[in-house]
Order: C-alpha cells, then sequence, then structure tokens
C-alpha cells in the first residue's frame, strides 16, 4: 500500500462533543455516564465491554505509543464486522464510537473510526493519524483503515480489521489508497503516493453527520442483535 503524507487536524472540539469536556483540558473519559448510558440503551453485556474500554484507555494512557495502537487496535478488532444494512437497516451508517461498543459489532468504517478517536485520547497527537479510505484488492471492495505516521514523512502504519497485525503500508500490497480526511481536509488519491488536497472534510455528508451524533443523548438502536 503506498499511502502519501497528509495535513493534519486538531479534533479536540469532537472530544469534547464526546465527552464534555472544556477544550483546554486534558481529556478524561466519564466513566459512569458512559456506562449508564451502555447498560440503559444496549443493556448489561454492552456495559461490560464499555468497562472493559475503559479500563484499556486508564491504564494505557503512559504506555508507549506501540503499546497505545496494539490495544485498541486488539481490542476493537473482537468485535463482530457486519453490514450496515443487517446492522442498522440502512445502506452505510457511521456509528460512534459508544454505539459500535454497544451493538458489539459494525462496518470496517466503525472499527477506525472507534480506534481513532480512543487513539486521540490517549493522546496520540492528531497530525500523526488518518482515517484512511483503501480499496481492498483482495476483497475487491472499499475499506477504511487508520493509517499512524511516526514522524510527517515515515511510512505510516496500519491498524486494520482484516489484518489484525500492525503493520508498515509498505508491507499492505492488498491495499490501494482512495482517500484521506480528518477534522480539517480531504484528501483524494489520484495516483499511488500522491496525495491531491480536495478541500474541507465537510464535503464528506457522512463524517459531518458523524460529528454532530458524537455524545450520549442520540444512540442508535440497532436492528439486529448481535448478543
Amino acid at each position: 500500500m503506498n499511502v502519501t503524507r497528509f495535513v493534519k487536524l486538531p479534533v479536540m472540539l469532537m472530544l469534547l462533543l464526546v465527552f464534555g469536556l472544556p477544550a483546554k483540558s486534558v481529556p478524561k473519559l466519564n466513566d459512569q455516564k458512559i456506562i449508564a448510558a451502555l447498560s440503559e440503551h444496549y443493556g448489561q453485556r454492552a456495559a461490560l465491554r464499555g468497562r472493559a474500554w475503559l479500563a484499556i484507555m486508564a491504564n494505557s494512557r503512559d504506555a508507549a505509543t506501540a503499546d497505545k495502537l496494539a490495544k485498541i487496535n486488539s481490542f476493537f478488532n473482537q468485535l463482530q464486522f457486519i453490514d450496515d444494512s443487517k446492522l442498522w437497516g440502512v445502506e452505510n451508517y457511521w456509528a460512534t464510537p459508544i454505539e459500535f461498543i454497544g451493538v458489539n459489532g459494525g462496518d470496517c468504517e466503525d472499527f477506525a473510526i472507534a480506534k481513532y478517536f480512543s487513539l486521540l485520547e490517549l493522546g496520540i497527537a492528531d497530525e500523526k493519524m488518518r482515517i484512511t479510505m483503501v480499496k481492498s484488492l483482495t476483497l475487491n471492495q472499499y475499506h477504511m483503515v487508520v493509517a499512524y505516521y511516526p514522524t510527517p514523512g515515515a511510512v505510516p502504519l496500519i491498524l486494520d480489521n482484516i489484518d489484525g497485525e500492525i503493520k508498515p503500508a509498505d508491507q499492505r500490497n492488498d491495499l490501494l489508497p482512495v482517500y484521506s480526511f480528518n477534522g480539517k481536509q480531504l484528501w483524494l488519491n489520484k495516483e499511488k503516493g500522491q496525495g491531491v488536497l480536495a478541500g474541507k472534510s465537510q464535503r464528506l455528508k457522512r463524517w459531518n453527520n458523524l460529528n454532530q451524533r458524537m455524545g450520549l443523548s442520540n444512540l442508535k438502536q440497532a436492528k439486529l442483535s448481535l448478543e
């Protein structure tokens, strides 16, 4: 997989929307509210998953970056993969991290989004990450991953739910990058290794919709139980 480096995003506003935090504070999850919301909307098993996630978050704040990446990638890859049409009854729905944990599964976008926001909460700099849409040459379909850049010019590491092992992008020849985005910008990959700035990420309607739903008051109910 040949990926270009993309310009970077502050997302403290999103953390504010998700966790109710002042913009200048050190992000801390509101554990009680999250567990209560998971229990109320999705049941006790969802609350247990929430507790497991929160425990990983609490125990990983001072961990090395590699450990943070590995733990978050491993945790979310335990959840089930399922198409949106079966789970939500719509063709394409981007779940919030809490909804993803609550219903115990989702599609590739949900895996990537949950990993991305969890790593931001753990202090991974937003300029080192991208949510990247790729084409899986093996599956012949579009797919979403998280790309982590140790340095601006480095080959990124890929966090993926298809291949659970975190690998450098140049070892993922099965993935062809299409576009990448963050809280501010959108980039298109017209050719391998070339990222073309295509405007603001607000052009992505589903990204806007996701940001508007971040929080605990608008949790969506799935059409199918994965418990």
